[in-house]
């Protein structure tokens, strides 16, 4: 049985609201799964770079709470 494991991708629009999209692995496998919207897709390759860009064209949102 594989173990699965997620983390998140989180940025602000320019109203001061969160999204967040969540990268779900489970073996070799990743799904992106969008917290604000139900947008699913998976992906094999670069999956945080796929939510960002979900993320920026969907919500506008582009500020890493993180400040990075």
């Amino acid at each position: 049985m594989a173990s699965t494991a997620t983390s998140k991708v989180s940025r602000w629009d320019q109203h001061g609201r969160m999204h967040v999209v969540r990268v779900e692995r489970a073996g070799g496998r990743r799904s992106l799964t969008c917290d604000t919207c139900g947008w699913r897709r998976g992906a094999q390759f670069l999956p945080w770079l796929k939510a960002e860009e979900h993320l920026a064209q969907e919500h506008q949102a582009t500020v890493d709470p993180a400040g990075g």
